[in-house]
């Protein structure tokens, strides 16, 4: 990597295209990845990486507790955009794991997000060495020290690059972009949901100032995919 990568406030300066650009320079020929729950912000990333990778493998994290909604919107938008569409799942299907372990999504909510989410998407990392993700500052608490540029250690020992573009975007600029470039978008958005993920656990927001308030029945912020990881800073 250039020494540019070392100056946060240098990487702070560049726009979401910039950063985009600037990751694909400084990895080389290395495998790049999107993860993306078709929200708005997967999406506008996606038309961002698209740009310079229009195959760019888009890892989505089938549950199994998707609203059917979000299913329809995934299939559509990979037959219209011709997306190379990586689906991980869990070890156990939906029935497995309930004749196991109950209703863990109720029971244990954290325990079910790491059996369904966070185990399949370490596994599903581990041939890439650039992660695309949409995660903002403005969503949570618990991201408001994000940066564009992250280096990642996974708990196998893989180190990728973890890029947010959107990372200073706010809400409102998501929607700018959506509209302006005329992308889709899901359904339940319409109906007044702000962050959307599997459907028994989640909700209509409860507080209009926190997006991620209609999640988990408030019990907790993060499914776990994005604290897992070792962070470390970037160096040249």
């Amino acid at each position: 990597m250039t020494r540019e990568w070392e100056n946060s406030q240098y990487l702070e300066g560049r726009s979401a295209e910039e950063i985009v650009e600037l990751a694909f320079e400084a990895a080389g020929n290395f495998r790049a990845c999107l993860t993306c729950s078709f929200q708005a912000e997967g999406i506008v990333v996606l038309h961002l990486v698209r740009k310079r990778l229009p195959n760019v493998p888009v890892l989505f994290l089938d549950t199994g507790y998707h609203f059917a909604e979000t299913y329809a919107f995934r299939d559509r938008l990979v037959r219209e955009w011709g997306l190379k569409l990586v689906n991980l799942t869990a070890k156990q299907t939906v029935a497995q794991q309930e004749s196991e372990f109950g209703i863990l999504y109720q029971q244990n909510p954290t325990r079910c997000c790491q059996l369904r989410k966070v185990e399949p998407l370490m596994a599903g990392l581990d041939p890439y060495d650039i992660w695309f993700t949409g995660l903002r500052r403005e969503q949570s608490p618990t991201r408001r020290d994000l940066k564009k540029i992250e280096q990642h250690r996974l708990p196998g020992g893989k180190s990728l690059l973890k890029v947010n573009p959107l990372a200073d975007w706010s809400r409102e600029r998501v929607w700018e972009y959506t509209r302006a470039h005329g992308l889709s978008y899901l359904p339940q958005y319409d109906r007044g949901y702000t962050s959307i993920g599997c459907e028994p656990c989640t909700t209509l927001p409860t507080d209009p100032a926190n997006p991620r308030s209609g999640r988990w029945g408030g019990q907790k912020l993060e499914c776990g995919i994005h604290t897992f990881s070792e962070q470390s800073p970037v160096s040249g």
